[in-house]
């Protein structure tokens, strides 16, 4: 069994972060492992605290981990300050891990801040030079490029902006598109794009934090990345299409939709 490990914020109700990471690990069948870097208050109805996990408590909890055991992939999510993001980064540097998914979390649904803004040039300039793929959505990839993206041609512009700050692979994902649901992938030669039919729910809670631990799961089991893109977003589509009614806001995605199904816990 291939070792996947989070470096994440947790979320109380289950559906993003930490928690969604490790579902969408098992959901892989790989075994899950995490670092926790802030403590979230949400819900459904958004995020109302956030106390960040001390940089040096963060660093020992990635110690724990890679002095013994190995690990064949991580993605990593929410990491909202400076300090955070130094820790992580010299660690990476140390361990040499592969098969690095970054997901830059930057503002949740509900519009709560989860990148401080100063962070972000630590993030440009420390992280993301060290990661395999990065997926971030639209919102994200102009806070990022510094630049308006209302379309594909622009989503290209933007992908080999970011491709340029050093990171191997990019991801943006096209789901706040107007007219089309379409994710982009450029690895500094070819765009490939992804073009899925847009399913009408509100509950999307978590769909990027999933989306990326499965993309870093399957390279972790040895895909390429075009085959775990694929992969990926079929897993991701049918975990939205299923998607739970959950609380009284923006429910989860469905994890376990076909391990429940055959498990004969739900129905066609």
């Amino acid at each position: 069994m291939k070792n996947l490990l989070t470096i994440a914020g947790s979320d109380s109700c289950g559906g993003a972060g930490i928690q969604a990471d490790l579902k969408a690990f098992s959901a892989h069948g790989v075994y899950g492992m995490s670092v926790i870097t802030a403590v979230t208050a949400q819900n459904t109805q958004g995020v109302f605290a956030v106390q960040d996990i001390n940089p040096e408590v963060i660093k020992a909890q990635i110690d724990a981990i890679f002095e013994d055991i190995e690990v064949h992939g991580i993605k990593i999510g929410m990491v909202s300050q400076i300090d955070t993001i130094k820790a992580i980064a010299q660690k990476l540097r140390q361990f040499k891990p592969k098969n690095i998914v970054i997901d830059p979390v930057m503002i949740s649904k509900s519009g709560y801040d989860l990148l401080q803004p100063e962070a972000k040039a630590t993030l440009v300039e420390e992280l993301i030079p060290l990661a395999d793929l990065l997926t971030p959505n639209l919102p994200e990839a102009e806070v990022i490029t510094n630049t308006k993206i209302e379309n594909v041609e622009e989503m290209k512009f933007a992908a080999k902006l970011i491709y340029d700050m050093g990171v191997k692979n990019v991801l943006i994902k096209g789901g706040h598109l107007q007219d089309r649901a379409v994710d982009i992938l450029f690895d500094g030669e070819e765009f490939t794009l992804f073009e899925s039919k847009r399913i009408e729910t509100k509950n999307t809670h978590g769909t990027g934090c999933t989306l990326s631990s499965s993309i870093a799961a399957n390279l972790g089991k040895g895909f390429d990345m075009k085959t775990a893109l694929e992969l990926s977003k079929q897993y991701i589509t049918t975990a939205i299409k299923h998607s739970i009614e959950l609380g009284k806001g923006v429910g989860p995605t469905n994890h376990f939709y076909e391990l429940y199904k055959k498990a004969g816990i739900l129905e066609e």
